[in-house]
């Protein structure tokens, strides 16, 4: 197709002109940028494409050819208009749509994680919020949930001496995540546990079930009584320790993002197996996941050439996230609940005493699909 320009002369317009390509638009801003867009992609998303209730796409791609293309283009005030080669069919775009949804601008492309990691002085400013904040109303919920989304870890205080409250604050998000404890948990000590949280004796920092395909996202710990000597909840930036480890040993950050281990639990009733890479990054580069559990790492089955240098850097995290300079300490209180992203923010806790008094934890999940899905509708309204 021979390249043609459409030109408007209203100034006050986003799109001041279009020339047609082979297969793309190019379209001049009115700031002088430009972007591409191809006529696939444009016809693919019209509006007309999509069921007006749901506004899911309705549009079969396959009822036009790959070689669709504008016959007419009109720029109007708000919207850029266009007659296409095949089945008599007219779009409408909006200028401010395009812009919004402009691929071909690198520069305005932000991959950049929404997280802020944080070290050892976090302990300084670690967020609260208030129960009866967050159940009142959605804005309280959406401010509480912006700092949990930004550092992966909060405390809840004035919880109501209920296990009952625990559930009902987590709904607030959205349905809780059932895995093989439960829908809920508690967390104390018995007689014959079968996991170590279930016990006294310390708990070293671990993301919580990687053994599953997905590992759970957020954590609940509600504190219905810490009256035991021990017991302080330990708590470690697993993003932070992370980048420090991608700065200073890049291999090492590389081979235990790339190769997976074998995670397992079992007891009478389950023989739940998994593998993960201990580091997960997103499509851009970004860190988003930590799955580190010491106690359910089974046999590492990686390739034999790699596994003494995935030993150097699994010793090298390990001891990364014992450092004290990332790690935070302190200890629950009745009426207390703490939030944290498992696939984040590690957790553990000191070994504490049966004989001193009572220690109970009452516990659940939100999956990270349910609290992003949240947080987007609340920010509709409260950004």
């Amino acid at each position: 197709m021979i390249s043609s320009a459409v030109k408007t002369t209203n100034s006050n317009q986003l799109i001041v002109s279009v020339e047609k390509g082979q297969y793309s638009l190019t379209v001049k801003w009115h700031d002088g940028s430009e972007s591409e867009f191809h006529y696939l992609w444009l016809r693919d998303n019209c509006s007309a494409g999509f069921h007006e209730i749901t506004k899911e796409r309705s549009f079969n791609l396959l009822s036009v050819s790959e070689n669709i293309h504008p016959t007419q283009i009109q720029i109007e005030e708000e919207n850029l208009i266009i007659e296409w080669s095949e089945g008599e069919h007219r779009s409408v775009f909006l200028h401010s749509w395009l812009l919004k949804h402009s691929y071909s601008r690198t520069e305005d492309l932000t991959h950049e994680s929404r997280y802020q990691s944080w070290d050892a002085s976090f302990i300084h400013r670690l967020p609260h919020a208030d129960y009866n904040d967050i159940m009142a109303d959605d804005s309280g919920l959406y401010q509480w949930m912006v700092a949990l989304d930004k550092f992966g870890l909060t405390i809840v205080d004035g919880m109501p001496d209920t296990i009952e409250s625990t559930t009902s604050l987590a709904s607030r998000i959205d349905y809780l995540r059932q895995t093989n404890f439960g829908t809920t948990f508690n967390v104390e000590s018995v007689a014959t546990p079968i996991n170590l949280a279930y016990t006294s004796i310390s708990l070293p920092l671990h993301t919580d079930l990687p053994n599953q395909e997905t590992p759970p996202g957020y954590q609940f710990l509600h504190c219905l009584a810490n009256e035991c000597k021990g017991g302080e909840s330990i708590f470690v930036d697993g993003l932070r320790v992370a980048e420090e480890l991608r700065s200073q040993c890049p291999d090492h950050f590389k081979i235990l993002a790339e190769q997976a281990i074998p995670f397992r639990f079992h007891d009478q009733d389950h023989d739940i197996r998994q593998h993960h890479p201990i580091i997960n990054l997103d499509n851009f580069g970004n860190i988003i996941e930590i799955k580190y559990n010491a106690h359910l790492a089974d046999v590492f089955d990686v390739p034999a050439n790699l596994m003494h240098e995935y030993y150097l850097a699994y010793r090298n995290l390990m001891a990364r996230l014992r450092d004290e300079r990332f790690g935070i300490q302190f200890k629950l209180q009745a009426g207390q609940m703490v939030v944290f992203d498992n696939r984040r923010v590690l957790h553990g806790r000191n070994k504490f005493e049966d004989s001193t008094g009572r220690r109970h934890l009452h516990g659940c999940y939100v999956d990270r699909t349910e609290f992003q899905s949240r947080l987007r509708v609340l920010a509709q309204k409260h950004q």
